[in-house]
């Protein structure tokens, strides 16, 4: 069972913000790096990071958190850290000159559940084994999620 709030937990955080873009479009979507260049000639992050995103992301975490009967606390954290996880994989992808919205597999993926699991792993007494297990879980549905709402129209790229 817990392994299903995790994955639940793990949707509404990463989740969250593209849902919100489709809701709200550019409406409050101030991007986290403030349009900084850096010498590379590219975005730190690019405009698809926003505030709105990372607010929406930590909030409704703690929200389904505390329904799952996770503490709300908890929740806040996990989407704080799945959004640093985000962060610093859009960092990365600048980097190597990935376009934002641009797919990286794993890359992806693996940062937003990875930093999350990892910053709960006492708290919830998970073995790494686990956190494994749940990080592979999350990269194949977020794989099929993300063509679904792509076909729903609520994502603009199908991964």
């Amino acid at each position: 069972m817990l392994t299903v709030k995790l994955l639940l937990l793990l949707g509404v955080a990463n989740g969250a913000p593209i849902v919100l873009n489709k809701v709200l479009g550019n409406r409050l979507g101030w991007p986290v790096d403030g349009h900084v260049v850096l010498a590379d000639q590219l975005p730190l992050f690019g405009p698809s990071k926003t505030w709105r995103g990372i607010v929406a992301a930590i909030l409704l975490s703690g929200i389904a958190a505390e329904l799952m009967e996770l503490t709300f606390h908890l929740g806040l954290l996990f989407g704080a850290c799945a959004m640093a996880g985000d962060l610093v994989s859009s960092f990365i992808k600048r980097r190597l000159n990935i376009p934002p919205s641009g797919m990286a597999l794993g890359l992806d993926q693996i940062p937003e559940a990875l930093f999350p699991l990892l910053f709960i792993r006492d708290p919830l007494m998970l073995t790494m084994e686990h956190i494994a297990l749940l990080t592979g879980l999350f990269l194949v549905l977020e794989l099929i999620v993300s063509r679904i709402l792509f076909e729903l129209r609520i994502r603009q790229q199908p991964y």
